[in-house]
């Protein structure tokens, strides 16, 4: 059996019968397009609290604008900043890995070599900013969604490559470990001499 060519880039393949590693490909968040606003509302905040401190009517005093400018910078700033920092995808050269949440974390996977179906959904403003949703389907597992991925073409033609790779080195190993084809020797002393 031949080796999966090299061309576009893709990585040489160990001989049959070696272990692979599992290398890192490709690890991003989200796009931070959705954080412009968060970004406005804290200009807006700082901005308008420090023309109001000190001149606000009778009934209100300064102790209940910085209250009230803090909460704002909570709700509206840092919670949607952790929650976009909060969701991690990586995809290595055997599986996609998935992780999200604030207090309880969650992770899904899907191995490459089971093979999944990807579909890219992409709205206005994601065309624009070059952004997608994947969503990888395997038939047996919930479907994997990848939210609003920055470079989605690119992503998408990542996993496509890693899916043909991983499922040749996984067809191959199967036929080595079944005996069709020899394996590689693991002691370099038991190879023996030619004639």
């Amino acid at each position: 059996m031949s080796q999966p060519s090299t061309f576009g880039g893709r990585p040489h393949t160990p001989p049959p019968g070696t272990s692979v590693p599992e290398l890192l490909v490709a690890r991003f968040r989200s796009q931070a397009r959705r954080l412009t606003w968060c970004a406005i509302v804290l200009i807006a905040v700082a901005g308008a609290t420090g023309y109001l401190y000190g001149n606000l009517p009778a009934p209100l005093e300064n102790w209940m604008l910085l209250l009230a400018a803090s909460l704002l910078v909570i709700v509206l700033v840092i919670l949607p900043f952790l929650l976009w920092l909060s969701r991690l995808y990586t995809i290595t050269n055997r599986r996609v890995i998935a992780r999200w949440g604030l207090v309880r974390r969650q992770q899904a996977e899907l191995p490459h070599a089971r093979g999944y179906a990807i579909s890219v959904r992409r709205g206005p403003m994601q065309r624009i900013f070059g952004a997608g949703t994947i969503t990888l389907k395997n038939g047996i597992d919930a479907p994997l969604r990848l939210l609003n991925v920055p470079s989605v073409t690119l992503v998408q033609e990542t996993l496509g490559d890693q899916i043909e790779v991983g499922q040749i080195l996984a067809h191959r190993d199967e036929q080595a470990s079944s005996g069709l084809i020899p394996t590689a020797p693991t002691n370099p002393a038991a190879i023996p001499p030619q004639a």
